[in-house]
Parts: structure tokens; sequence; C-alpha cells
């Protein structure tokens, strides 16, 4: 089974953070992930799960420690893919395809706050690479 084919965190406030018209432009520009040289292990958490942890991370404010476990998402898991996703350019990505279009009013705001709320976060090379939208 494909991890990001699986359902993500429940509730209503996962589907506020992450749209399904969010997670449409997101997903594409996730990286693949790398198979684990050794195999077995645990199973990779749901990519869109961690995108509405960190979603929430970034945008309210909180610490990644004080995650709530409701997200059923491990702060350091939220952590090291946002860190990850960062390094990838995923952000980057994201906001060029905010760019392209194709979104109401509304969905340009909210994809706004997330990647200013990426910006914030990102260390001072890549914050200046991610040129917030005005």
């Amino acid at each position: 089974m494909n991890v990001r084919d699986t359902k993500a965190a429940p509730g209503d406030l996962a589907r506020r953070l992450v749209p399904d018209w969010l997670w449409e432009l997101v997903e594409p520009t996730l990286p693949t992930p790398r198979p684990r040289p050794q195999g077995g292990g645990r199973a990779r958490v749901n990519e869109r799960a961690v995108l509405t942890a960190i979603v929430f991370v970034l945008t309210s404010g909180c610490a990644w420690r004080d995650l709530p476990a409701s997200f059923s998402v491990s702060a350091p898991t939220a952590h090291r893919r946002f860190q990850e996703w960062s390094n990838a350019g995923v952000w980057q990505r994201l906001q060029g395809a905010v760019r392209r279009g194709g979104l109401d009013q509304a969905e340009r705001v909210w994809a706004r706050s997330v990647l200013t709320a990426a910006a914030a976060r990102l260390p001072a090379r890549a914050e200046n690479e991610l040129l917030v939208m005005k």
C-alpha cells in the first residue's frame, strides 16, 4: 500500500489545515522516499498527516515539541520531514504552483500564509530563496 494513499489524520481541523486543493498542489512536489538499505523498520508515516502536522506548527506558531498527539505524528517526525522537504525545495515548488494560478482568493490567502510561515522557519539561506508572495 502506498503511504500517500492512506487516510490522513481525521477531523475537521485536518481538512481545514490541508484541504484537498492544497494537498493536490503539494503531493506532486514531495520527494520520493528513499528505500531503506537494511529493509524492514517502521512503515513511513502518511505524507498528508505529516503535512497537516507541519502546517499546524507553522501556522499556529507552536514549538515542534508542542505538537498535539491528536495529529498522530510525532514532533520529531514532523520536524525531520519539514527539514527533508525544505532541503528538497518543496516550499519553493509549492510557491511556483500557487503563482501559476487556478486558486480562488481564499485559497491563495491560505497558501500564502503557509508559505510565509514556512519561510519564517527555514534557515536563512533557504528563506532567501523562498520569496514570500505579496
